[in-house]
């Protein structure tokens, strides 16, 4: 395994964890408390060029291997996950027309997201989650293009998106084999926001559904050809999920560092509670498990960039492992903390609600272990 960085993507490593650390902390629990991205940290992010990393080179973009995303996520997720999530969500809704798309749709993708613009990945619908399958959204041939209807929902980046990339069932009778892709126009008629929901987590990224009326896309937005949206929804999230698991392991190691802060901070029974052993094992076990889940994270976009064999297993290993480490490091976290770990006034609670997610979009642990599971049996 290679985990070398080469200079020019350190520096972007670099300038995230320095943006993370005084552009973006400061402003996580004003964010959390008012369910709204500050409006001078988005700018930040766009001219800092973090909400651009999948953009290949020839594009405009960086080029940046999904080693060099990773760990870029990792460092912003230990600022706020949330701005992690809206930084991600560009990436995620850029993989299909990377892989599918044709050169006029990734121009147009990827010279709005040069321009600042944002993008959105459409996929989930109040019906269907976890099977893809079940999309209801329809897209209509007629002639000259196709008109959609139906509706979104839990769609990171709807509100503030310029472009979003839509998933909706050519076929009649629906099912997987239907399933479609369109790059489209936030502007286009037809379309408009729903609901934006009020979250649990990731409070600073902005999630809503999103519906089309008789929504007429030409042709030329559908991305490859009809029916390949399954397939290219599963290559998207095979690639994309290492990243969520980068994000997993950022509030890991936000949390484990706000609960050895506190345990030298304070005293019971006149001495740091840092001294006690009780607490020394439970933040071994919390540094010790988000060690292991980084180095499965990292493991995973090497699978990803190599094109290996049992990539998609690694990649759902990843998401699922790093899932669930945050989970129980931001539990513990708080346990350490206390009480003082149970009021907003401290991070750790917000860590803790914002891991959560992680457990759940882009593929539940449950589907993921099923995806393993699979792999491990039957190959």
């Amino acid at each position: 395994m290679n985990f070398t960085i080469e200079p020019q993507q350190q520096e972007l490593i670099d300038l995230a964890k320095t943006i993370a650390v005084n552009e973006i902390a400061p402003r996580a629990l004003d964010m959390d408390k008012t369910g709204v991205m500050d409006e001078e940290l988005l700018h930040i992010l766009k001219s800092s060029g973090l909400t651009q990393t999948s953009v290949p080179k020839e594009y405009g973009g960086a080029g940046l291997d999904l080693l060099t995303v990773a760990l870029i996520m990792e460092e912003i997720a230990k600022g706020c996950s949330g701005v992690a999530t809206v930084c991600a969500a560009n990436a995620l809704a850029s993989y299909p027309v990377l892989f599918a798309g044709s050169d006029d749709q990734k121009k147009e993708l990827f010279d709005c997201l040069n321009q600042g613009g944002m993008a959105c990945f459409a996929l989930t619908e109040p019906g269907a989650g976890s099977d893809a399958g079940a999309v209801s959204c329809k897209a209509k041939k007629v002639e000259g293009g196709y008109i959609l209807n139906g509706t979104k929902c839990f769609i990171t980046n709807a509100p503030i998106a310029d472009k979003f990339v839509v998933f909706a069932n050519t076929k009649e009778g629906g099912g997987i084999r239907g399933l479609t892709i369109f790059l489209i126009d936030a502007k286009t008629s037809g379309v408009s926001i729903g609901k934006e929901e009020d979250k649990m987590g990731i409070r600073a990224s902005a999630t809503a559904e999103i519906i089309f009326d008789d929504c007429f896309v030409p042709e030329s937005a559908r991305v490859g050809k009809e029916g390949r949206g399954f397939l290219i929804a599963m290559q998207t999230l095979q690639a994309s999920r290492p990243v969520v698991a980068a994000i997993s392991v950022g509030i890991a190691e936000a949390a484990i560092e706000a609960a050895v802060a506190y345990s030298h901070q304070r005293k019971q029974f006149g001495a740091k509670i840092a001294s006690f052993e009780m607490v020394q094992q439970m933040i071994a076990d919390m540094v010790m498990k988000t060690e292991a889940a980084k180095v499965l994270t990292y493991r995973a976009c090497v699978a990803q960039m190599n094109k290996e064999k049992k990539a998609a297993m690694y990649s759902a290993m990843s998401k699922c492992l790093a899932s669930d480490t945050a989970m129980e490091v931001t539990t513990t976290a708080v346990q350490v903390m206390g009480g003082n770990g149970y009021s907003r006034e401290n991070p750790v609670e917000k860590y803790m609600r914002d891991a959560k997610i992680m457990q759940i979009y882009e593929g539940t642990n449950q589907i993921q272990r099923l995806v393993i599971a699979n792999e491990a049996t039957f190959g």
